[in-house]
């Protein structure tokens, strides 16, 4: 199979991709971003090594699948091999690339900043849609950078790259009329807001503490406001100045029970996500299933801690909480605050950016999720 026709079929697949951007991955194919070594990372199984020298075939194979690629662990610290380590750079899912790409729409003439050049496929796709002259994009890590230059080389783009900490944005060249944001964000960056044109759009992945990212599409209103809402379902490496680090607490546990099952939790759905991050900002959480039907739940905070655990055979959730704060009950107030909504959905809620932070809200900007006396 050709290139040409292993694009085709890979854009044949993605719903969100319209002409222009279709044209857009047949004159940058994605396997010329792709090292000769890179970690395959699969929605659906384990990850593997793909090698070019060993296997062209099956490199190719995935270079132009609907997977994401890691092409940096650790910062570039460790080998890709053995796929071990926090994974710190990648080549987007083509699915995921589309729909973000779809979302920010941008016109003919556009200027765009993007935030995290990576690989530097996605600047390149932008640059080939609106000109080498009219998209910037700012990576960190020296060497993410000069690799990215190479490849567009290849592609035959040449678009601005520029070294920096893509969180102050780049002030040269402002206002945009779109950035495009690579990594996930918990915060946004009051810089992008500020260097954007009124009627322009942030298109980001938002990657709350709590449970999974989604992404976001603010638009700026002209009074250094940003406001949007909430679209599908992400999963993005961090900012580097956001990435997060677990607390070492020395307290002793006190210990309760709950009756809510923690399963309901974490499992009701996308609304209850979005709202339970929006109330509890700074809560983490992680869970996982485990033998005989028993669930775990671990909470964290900059200051707390706390763990539940489901057990099929008993009534009652037994809690473990630490610290300041008791973050089991701050979470079952915030689920069954949801619930007495109506248990929204996810495109009830949005978010506003101000330069005094970020809120969610539910169906209108001017009902921002305040924080109730008893989670505070």
């Amino acid at each position: 199979m050709s290139i040409g026709e292993r694009i085709a079929a890979l854009s044949d697949q993605l719903t969100d991709l319209d002409d222009e951007w279709r044209d857009a991955f047949h004159a940058v194919p994605r396997h010329l971003f792709i090292p000769d070594k890179a970690w395959c990372h699969p929605d659906d199984g384990p990850g593997f090594l793909i090698d070019r020298t060993a296997d062209p075939e099956k490199w190719l194979d995935v270079a132009y699948s609907n997977t994401a690629i890691v092409t940096q662990i650790d910062d570039g610290a460790t080998e890709l091999e053995h796929g071990q380590g926090d994974y710190t750079s990648s080549t987007s899912a083509p699915g995921v690339v589309a729909a973000e790409l779809t979302l920010l729409d941008p016109y003919d003439g556009d200027e765009v900043l993007e935030i995290g050049t990576g690989t530097g496929w996605t600047a390149g796709l932008l640059a080939s849609r609106l000109g080498d002259e009219n998209v910037t994009s700012i990576e960190i890590d020296q060497a993410l950078l000069t690799t990215a230059t190479e490849h567009l080389k290849k592609a035959g783009l040449s678009p601005r790259l520029v070294l920096g900490d893509g969180a102050k944005g780049r002030r040269e060249g402002a206002p945009y009329d779109r950035v495009h944001v690579t990594c996930g964000v918990r915060e946004v960056p009051y810089a992008w807001v500020e260097q954007i044109r009124p009627g322009g759009a942030i298109v980001l992945p938002w990657m709350p503490r709590w449970a999974g990212g989604h992404l976001v599409k603010l638009i700026a209103v002209g009074d250094g406001t940003a406001v949007g809402r909430f679209h599908g379902g992400v999963d993005f490496m961090l900012l580097r100045s956001q990435r997060w680090s677990h607390p070492r607490l020395e307290d002793v546990y006190r210990k309760s029970t709950t009756y809510l099952d923690p399963r309901r939790v974490v499992r009701s759905s996308y609304g209850a996500e979005v709202a339970i991050a929006g109330m509890l900002p700074e809560v983490y959480g992680m869970h996982e299933n485990q033998e005989g039907g028993e669930f775990h739940l671990s909470l964290w905070s900059a200051d707390s801690d706390a763990q539940v655990h489901y057990a099929p055979d008993y009534k009652g959730v037994a809690i473990l909480q630490r610290g300041p704060r008791d973050l089991w009950n701050e979470l079952e107030a915030a689920y069954l605050r949801w619930v007495s909504w109506g248990s929204p959905h996810k495109d009830r809620f949005g978010m506003t950016v101000t330069s005094e932070g970020q809120h969610i809200w539910l169906d209108s900007p001017d009902h921002s999720l305040a924080v109730p006396v008893e989670l505070r």
